[in-house]
């Protein structure tokens, strides 16, 4: 699919929260992205919250890429600079492609929100085995921003001029 489609297409996105103090019961920037993705129309089809540790975080997100079901991964939070932020450490060498664009971006559009405190952000995207990873801050404001002004942009399949969906169905262009 080279060029954006004129039907919505529906993709399979897993959320998958890094955190040592949030719990199913409280993980308010994973229900948000659940809700987001739901009310766009794609389905969630994997979710899990990991502990910061290098080790488990390779690990879900290994075992979903290698999964031909999930075609997209939201992964929010350890993206900061506290001693166990450890996302960016775990998830970039698993990358076949780095997306600069999206932590460019994310901090572009964050300086309107908390201004300089954007700085402190490390989100970073990806692509490995056909699979897009955006990763973002755990912040529930910040995962909003993320989804809001550019993630669902790109997982969608009309947005012009390009978008993800031809890459993350399988057999799309590399």
């Amino acid at each position: 699919m080279s060029q954006a489609s004129t039907d919505f297409v529906p993709l399979n996105i897993a959320v998958l929260t890094v955190s040592d103090t949030r719990t199913a019961e409280n993980d308010t920037s994973g229900d948000l992205l659940v809700q987001r993705l739901g009310e766009a129309g794609h389905a969630l089809v994997a979710r899990t919250l990991v502990r910061d540790d290098v080790y488990q975080l390779r690990a879900v997100a290994s075992a979903w890429i290698a999964d031909p079901a999930i075609q997209v991964v939201l992964v929010t939070g350890g993206t900061g600079f506290a001693g166990r932020d450890v996302t960016p450490e775990a998830l970039a060498p698993l990358f076949d492609k780095p997306i600069e664009g999206f932590g460019e971006l994310f901090r572009q559009v964050s300086l309107a929100e908390i201004g300089t405190s954007t700085i402190q952000s490390r989100a970073l995207g990806g692509v490995a085995n056909h699979t897009v990873i955006f990763c973002m801050p755990g912040s529930t404001n910040a995962c909003a921003t993320a989804w809001d002004r550019i993630i669902g942009q790109q997982l969608d399949s009309r947005h012009r001029p390009c978008n993800f969906v031809g890459l993350v169905r399988r057999g799309g262009a590399a």
